[in-house]
């Protein structure tokens, strides 16, 4: 029994010397190989699969495998596969690394001599992290960020203290119930993800003596920059626009300003034409990689809107849809896509793209914004899209309420509108951030504008709101965003019945505002609508036309949906026949005063017949001779739909030139 005892120990010792030997050759060939094999190579995937064959228990075919699914993946199932592999890598790293990286900052010669193996340690924790934010999952972002910190680096490689406030930052409208990690309550939230930033600048200078003799007099410089970054986030925010302008200047100062994020601030203390400017300025910079959402895409768009420049929004949207595919970014470009052809007046066009924004399995790369976010802008967008076409109707069947095909029409659109309304105000009830992001007015995280924002509030309580527009004005520090508080107030007060209190806000508004005209026309708009408003319910029909026309001058396309009816002279040149007749004949259907030879904006219409088809070619100027539409075309056979079509011309819509009933323009 003892000689077999001993037989088999003997036996058990070599075996394992020689697999040792074996393990041992396996990885010296592995790492030989790894000079000629990059991680960012095509074969990649090739080389990982063929280093597990040589040693499985070695973490470096993992990382090849891992690295190359993470590299190349672009929705949430290639992301979710590259988990497991970068995972597998390392746990591999860490039981044959894990004492020397523990040790790893005891002299500047331990750490040289395991340096490489520590960079390999980096991008497998850096790609884990970033599979792990891309799809959602912040615990286990928090999970490793509080492993990584376990080892007690000398310097943060990671990034594990901006990253920590980041994650706080990002996931704040949730709680501990959801996430573990988070506090209950996004003040709480936002405290913790200050108190990481500033843990982490003390950490910075805790350590800087050491790292500044190991790494050289500067190296603390881009750690600084890199918290100072999200501070400035952070602190917009919260609103200390002070704060903020501070650490965007140091940023600037050091070349390490993000044009986006600083753009954005721009726009949310009302600088639009600055924020046009930096967001133009980010996109002529080249970014990390191509499955990233390139958030000025979305968000010029939405200033070309203000700007009323509606159709360049829609060729910038469409450019970097055709540009980018269906990769991440896809969902929210085809947001923006709706929203211009929404303030395009081309309805059908919104909607499509609203439908592929819904249908499309957003990843939020790179960005702040959230699911929540994407999911509320949709709802939102929806309410939008709505409300505009129970309008559309209105505009196109002047007398469609002794019309029971057009109420029926009507009914299912308002059933639909309230049904989409209701669902994003249960949303807003349990999101503790709405007051930021949607009631407190170009918040520069938030995805919806101020006009959206209205039409969700307008159907809700017009006494609760006018009282709280009328309190930020007090409150908000902002110099530049009072006037939308005011006209918001006023807005609501008309929707009260409080007619001759919107009336004194909005003449004052009209006499003393000094704002961006070129860049403000959205607010132009809706202020030369309201009081419009004002004056068609006093029945003051010389102000009124007034204001009609300088709303017509300076955003035809919100008229046809405003319940406005414009006096407008009517001027028909060329061919006439049953076709065209049929189509003179609907225009008188349009909520439009025709008149003729009058002090009003005048519409040139002119038809020419080409073998069976027709070309209608419009032109409109504003009493003050301002060219609104130079000479549009529109080519069509029946003559269905086709009046309906030109009187949203008139208004400057867009759309294709040759008119299909009953399908969308693009």
């Amino acid at each position: 029994m003892t000689i077999f005892v001993c037989t088999l120990l003997l036996s058990l010792l070599t075996t394992g010397r020689i697999a040792a030997q074996i393990n041992q050759a396996a990885r010296y060939e592995i790492d030989a190989q790894r000079l000629d094999a990059q991680l960012t190579d095509d074969d990649a995937l090739v080389k990982g699969k063929a280093f597990q064959k040589l040693d499985s228990t070695y973490y470096v075919g993992y990382l090849y495998e891992g690295y190359f699914k993470y590299n190349h993946s672009a929705d949430y199932l290639g992301y979710k596969n590259a988990i497991p592999t970068l995972e597998k890598a390392r746990q591999l790293i860490e039981k044959q690394y894990n004492p020397e990286f523990r040790k790893l900052f005891s002299s500047l010669e331990y750490l040289t001599r395991y340096y490489d193996r520590f960079q390999d340690y980096y991008t497998i924790c850096n790609a884990l992290k970033e599979c792990y934010d891309n799809i959602e999952m912040p615990d286990s972002v928090m999970s490793l960020l509080n492993h990584l910190a376990s080892y007690n680096f000398k310097k943060d490689f990671f990034g594990i203290y901006y990253h920590r406030a980041w994650t706080y930052h990002r996931n704040r409208i949730f709680t501990s119930e959801t996430h573990p990690f988070l506090k209950n309550s996004v003040r709480a939230n936002e405290q913790m993800a200050f108190k990481y930033c500033y843990d982490g600048l003390a950490f910075i200078h805790q350590n800087q003596k050491t790292n500044d003799e190991w790494f050289g007099p500067d190296q603390s410089l881009s750690d600084e920059l890199q918290i100072y970054h999200y501070l400035a986030l952070l602190h917009c925010y919260n609103k200390n626009y002070d704060s903020c302008f501070h650490y965007y200047e140091i940023l600037a100062k050091y070349g390490m300003i993000s044009w986006n994020n600083y753009a954005g601030f721009q726009a949310e203390v009302g600088n639009f034409k600055n924020a046009q400017q930096f967001f133009q300025r980010d996109l002529s910079i080249s970014y990390s990689g191509e499955n990233v959402l390139k958030e000025p895409y979305y968000y010029l768009p939405e200033l070309y809107v203000y700007a009323g420049q509606s159709k360049e929004a829609i060729a910038m949207c469409n450019q970097i849809i055709r540009q980018n595919g269906s990769r991440p970014g896809f969902g929210w470009y085809n947001l923006a896509l709706c929203r211009s052809y929404l303030y395009d007046a081309q309805l059908d066009s919104a909607a499509y793209a609203l439908n592929k924004a819904a249908e499309f399995k957003e990843l939020h790369i790179g960005t702040t914004l959230t699911q929540e976010q994407y999911d509320f802008t949709i709802n939102l967008l929806r309410v939008n899209l709505l409300d505009h076409q129970i309008e559309q109707v209105k505009f196109l069947n002047k007398g469609w309420w002794y019309s029971p095909i057009q109420l029926y029409h009507l009914g299912q659109l308002k059933a639909k509108k309230m049904m989409a309304a209701y669902n994003v105000c249960i949303n807003l009830a349990y999101n503790p951030d709405r007051f930021r992001m949607v009631y407190d007015l170009f918040c520069s995280e938030a995805t919806t504008t101020f006009d959206e924002g209205w039409f969700l509030m307008k159907d809700f309580s017009p006494k609760y709101f006018a009282e709280k527009y009328h309190d930020y004005q007090k409150t908000d520090k902002r110099k530049n965003i009072q006037r939308y508080f005011k006209l918001f107030e006023a807005k609501f007060d008309i929707h009260g019945g409080q007619y001759t209190k919107a009336r004194s806000i909005l003449e004052s508004l009209i006499q003393s505002t000094k704002l961006d005209t070129e860049n403000e026309k959205l607010f132009l708009g809706r202020l030369y609508e309201a009081i419009a408003k004002v004056y068609d319910k006093a029945d003051n029909k010389g102000n009124l036309n007034f204001y009609n026309n300088m709303l017509f001058e300076t955003y035809p396309q919100l008229i046809p949906f405003s319940g406005l009816k414009l006096k407008m002279n009517l001027k028909i040149s060329g061919q006439t026949d049953h076709i065209v007749r049929a189509v003179l004949e609907d225009l008188k259907d349009l909520n439009i005063h025709w008149v003729y030879n009058q002090p009003a904006p005048t519409v040139e219409l002119n038809f020419e017949k080409k073998g069976d088809r027709y070309q209608a070619t419009l032109q409109v100027i504003s009493i003050n001779n301002k060219v609104i539409v130079d000479h549009s075309g529109l080519i069509f056979q029946t003559a269905e739909g086709v009046a309906g079509e030109l009187g949203l011309r008139m208004f400057n819509k867009g759309g294709s030139l040759v008119y299909h009933p009953n399908q969308y323009n693009d």
